[in-house]
């Protein structure tokens, strides 16, 4: 009842921050989506930024493409060719 008329609508001003965990650079590059729902075949999916994108239906290619996503850091131009890495 004393409530002004309006102030449903008018709604609260927020303050558009920067993401509160910081931004220290990093952005996804790969993606490994894996589906292996109970009692099905599974399936997978690889994804890179550089243009590869592989995917493996049954469990032993998916095993195999897993180790092959893991492999692919070491091989991808997107993240090996960054000026300023250390060398290992």
């Amino acid at each position: 009842m004393g409530e002004p008329k309006g102030a449903a609508r008018k709604g609260v001003r927020t303050a558009c921050s920067s993401d509160p965990h910081g931004d220290d650079g990093r952005r996804p590059v790969a993606w490994l989506h894996i589906v292996a729902p109970r009692g099905t075949v599974p399936t997978a999916t690889s994804r890179c930024a550089c243009g590869r994108d592989r995917s493996a239906v049954g469990k032993p290619r998916v095993l195999a493409l897993i180790d092959d996503h893991a492999a692919h850091r070491d091989a991808c131009p997107l993240r090996n060719s960054q000026e300023g890495r250390a060398a290992a």
